[in-house]
């Protein structure tokens, strides 16, 4: 019966191509757009967790950050978690020097928590610079870093050193560079190692030497555009690039939990040290946030815009499911006869409403199965593109194989009651 019942399907859809395609085509574009919007939503999702993972999960990023823009404004508040620990203001406003986080308040927090700290990495952005030498010159982003730093970053060294606190103290023009500006610089092949380079700058030229020479690894999901001319970082000691400054506070730092340390817990009493310190100051906070905790918010803000978008595409198998449906309807027209003559040589009205349902599961098991392939190469093919990790995940692939299905058991329900009803003597004398 059922080997009957497919093969009369599948005779059905051979006979008219160009309208079995057709109707095939919402469920075709339904899976499709589903399967390969989870599969980047679920790549872009890894690629960023593996490139914030590198930071470690044990560092505490504290910032400055406006209070009212916390307290008063309908600002989702994971948002701000993941933008103003970096320093960046939302709205414009710029903290004074006494409104940031001073080389006093970071030795007491040491003093306050000897054993909860490993360190605490520092930065200060000089903007960006060429390195130019006759013809060959590399991009750079000048970037003035402590030893704690470049450890909690985990800078992977090729060769030479990295800058240790010797070279912080004794305000040193030295340098650790990219493999990149390296080959770009030395392209013969030559040690960079104890070679000055000219660092042009907007307000001056300096002279640095090469300490180190460390392995530069792009954003995943950056992709492979104008990755020969992107600036590379260019590390030199924190006083180095802080000299000229008046006021020398820092708008964010990071700090190293010690191993073993319960993280959420030393953010919580960081986060309390810090309210206890900018409890006097109406405009600005510190807001103390772990890497771990970022990475949460930012997966749930992944998995919301992949189930929207999933959400929307799924309309499309909504309005493929309608497609089957007339066409089904339209195919009890065409075979009214077929369906009285059956009637009247004994077919039951369940064998032909399982007849009408069978041909219904057919077109959207093809245009799912068809769609599956699709998205899923669509899938790979962006994933390559985008130099991201491929995620695959079966549940994905099997749920929409499953959806499709339903979709043309439910929608070729009406249709196949419509035939089983069919009156055997009005169907042989239809015309």
């Amino acid at each position: 019966m059922i080997r009957e019942n497919v093969s009369l399907a599948i005779s059905s859809l051979r006979a008219n191509k160009m309208r079995a395609t057709l109707t095939m085509l919402g469920i075709i574009i339904g899976i499709m757009s589903v399967i390969t919007t989870v599969i980047i939503g679920d790549a872009m999702a890894a690629a960023v967790e593996g490139d914030l993972s590198v930071l470690g999960t044990n560092s505490i990023i504290i910032g400055v950050q406006e209070r009212s823009r916390y307290e008063d404004d309908n600002i989702d508040r994971h948002l701000t978690q993941l933008v103003q620990p970096i320093g960046v203001t939302v709205r414009g406003a710029t903290p004074l020097s006494e409104d940031l986080i001073s080389d006093q308040m970071i030795d007491d927090m040491l003093i306050l928590f000897p054993d909860e700290i490993d360190g605490v990495s520092l930065s200060h952005s000089r903007g960006s610079g060429i390195v130019i030498d006759g013809e060959l010159e590399a991009n750079a982003i000048v970037s003035g870093v402590n030893t704690d730093y470049l450890l909690s970053n985990n800078i992977n060294l090729l060769y030479g050193r990295l800058i240790y606190e010797v070279d912080v103290q004794d305000f040193a023009m030295v340098a650790v560079v990219s493999d990149r500006l390296v080959e770009r610089m030395f392209p013969c092949g030559s040690d960079p190692i104890g070679q000055q380079i000219k660092l042009f700058t907007p307000n001056a030229i300096e002279v640095y030497t090469i300490i180190g020479v460390y392995e530069h690894e792009d954003f995943s999901f950056l992709g492979t555009a104008a990755r020969e001319d992107m600036p590379t970082p260019f590390y030199i000691p924190l006083s180095t690039a802080r000299q000229d400054l008046i006021e020398q506070n820092f708008t964010s730092i990071t700090v190293l939990g010690a191993a073993g340390q319960d993280i959420q817990d030393l953010t919580y009493r960081l986060r309390d040290y810090f309210d206890t310190l900018y409890a006097g100051n109406e405009n600005w906070r510190i807001s103390v946030t772990n890497l771990e905790s970022m990475l949460n918010i930012l997966g749930d803000m992944m998995g919301t815009i992949s189930l929207t978008i999933t959400l929307i595409a799924a309309i499309s198998l909504l309005v493929g499911g309608i497609g089957v449906m007339n066409i089904m309807l339209v195919s009890v027209t065409e075979r009214t006869k077929e369906i009285g003559t059956r009637k009247a040589l004994g077919a039951k009205n369940s064998q032909i409403k399982f007849q009408f349902l069978v041909e219904a599961l057919i077109i959207a098991l093809i245009g799912g199965i068809i769609g599956m392939f699709l998205g899923v190469t669509q899938g790979v093919v962006m994933t390559t593109i985008m130099e991201v990790p491929l995620i695959i995940s079966p549940v994905v692939v099997v749920g929409s194989m499953l959806f499709a299905t339903a979709i043309g058991l439910f929608f070729g329900i009406y249709p196949a009651n419509k035939a089983a009803k069919l009156d055997p003597i009005e169907a042989l004398r239809y015309e």
